[in-house]
């Protein structure tokens, strides 16, 4: 078996604004397997200043990981625990080389029979005009479930826009979620959240920075609306201090991203311990490109979680990887009528 990664960066079609800062572009790395013949590829998605192995020596353990890769993937997966993207580009690549199509990982009523996942409509960051410009979109576009990033511009205009959805829109017509990024300070976070709750939000993600577990448990305890956790699962990768972070935070929800905490294995491990504690959970990407955001839709798909998961992320791009997944009505869709490009794993081995 043959193993090579390529690099490849993904050009935002706007800037899209974070509480970290305004993304213009976005690096990845495709991890392509080959074995007599027969073609298989994974993405790790690295997200600079956010995923735990953001460190000068990703590509070294790239390199690394080609030249092992007759180990396989359990033997991989265990051995790059410290690097949750290139073990979630091992699943899925290992997964690619052993189906027949090597874009259908995990074939289902998804991929067979075009049943959709509901997804959120994700708006971000960016001066007032741009974000109401942005929600206007997505109700248009027949999102039922809207989630909205705060924490860059005011509070109050944040607050206004979603007044302005809820003066039209019912919690029973637009579920309405925030991300804050952890953008907001401890002492007001607390007022911050009663605001929020006043306008019937569904939940709020990572209020304030990781690492503040104390902090975190005490909003958790007190918050008028539920919360959820993402950062904050970043970087914890013994099933045994998860637990124990569960058990010490008791968060409402988690939400994972498979690029970020350690792939699909990773991910369920997570599951099976929110299951076991009574907390929620939904299934975001990490601003993939359309190689491991397909693969995270699959599985997702599998896990028969209904609520609607954040995995629209396909369309920001203006040089992504041409692919059948289409966002249509707040779903996305493995249309059967459009394709891979039939040689597109070749081309990125060149």
């Amino acid at each position: 078996m043959k193993a090579t990664y390529k690099k490849y960066i993904l050009d935002f079609k706007r800037a899209s604004g974070t509480s970290r800062g305004v993304l213009t572009q976005k690096e990845t790395w495709f991890l392509i397997l080959e074995n007599h013949g027969e073609l298989g590829i994974g993405e790790c998605g690295l997200l600079k200043g956010l995923s735990c192995d953001d460190v000068p020596d990703y590509e070294e353990k790239l390199k690394w990981t080609c030249d092992n890769i007759h180990l396989g993937k359990d033997a991989l997966w265990k051995q790059l625990i410290d690097f949750p993207s290139i073990q979630f580009g091992i699943e899925q690549a290992f997964l690619s080389l052993k189906s027949e199509n090597p874009f259908e990982i995990f074939s289902s009523d998804f991929t067979q029979k075009e049943s959709p996942v509901a997804i959120n409509g994700l708006i971000w960051m960016g001066d007032e005009d741009f974000m109401r410009e942005q929600v206007q979109m997505k109700l248009q576009e027949g999102f039922r479930c809207i989630k909205m990033k705060i924490g860059a511009i005011d509070f109050e205009s944040e607050i206004a826009m979603l007044q302005a959805i809820r003066k039209i829109y019912s919690k029973e017509q637009i579920e309405l979620r925030v991300d804050a990024n952890g953008a907001f300070a401890i002492p007001e976070a607390l007022p911050k959240l009663k605001i929020l709750a006043a306008l019937d939000i569904h939940s709020i993600e990572q209020p304030i920075k990781q690492g503040n577990g104390y902090d975190m448990r005490l909003l958790c305890a007190e918050t008028p609306l539920d919360i959820a956790l993402d950062e904050e699962l970043i970087g914890v990768f013994d099933v045994t201090k998860k637990e124990e972070l569960l058990q010490t935070i008791q968060p409402q929800y988690i939400i994972l991203k498979p690029s970020l905490v350690g792939g699909f294995k990773g991910s369920l491990e997570w599951i099976k311990l929110a299951k076991k504690y009574n907390i929620g959970w939904w299934v975001t990407s990490a601003l993939e490109s359309n190689i491991g955001l397909n693969a995270i839709a699959q599985w997702t798909y599998t896990l028969k979680n209904d609520m609607p998961q954040g995995l629209g992320t396909g369309s920001l791009y203006t040089n992504n990887l041409q692919s059948p997944l289409v966002v249509a009505k707040g779903n996305l869709y493995y249309k059967n009528n459009q394709y891979w490009k039939t040689n597109l794993i070749q081309e990125l081995c060149i």
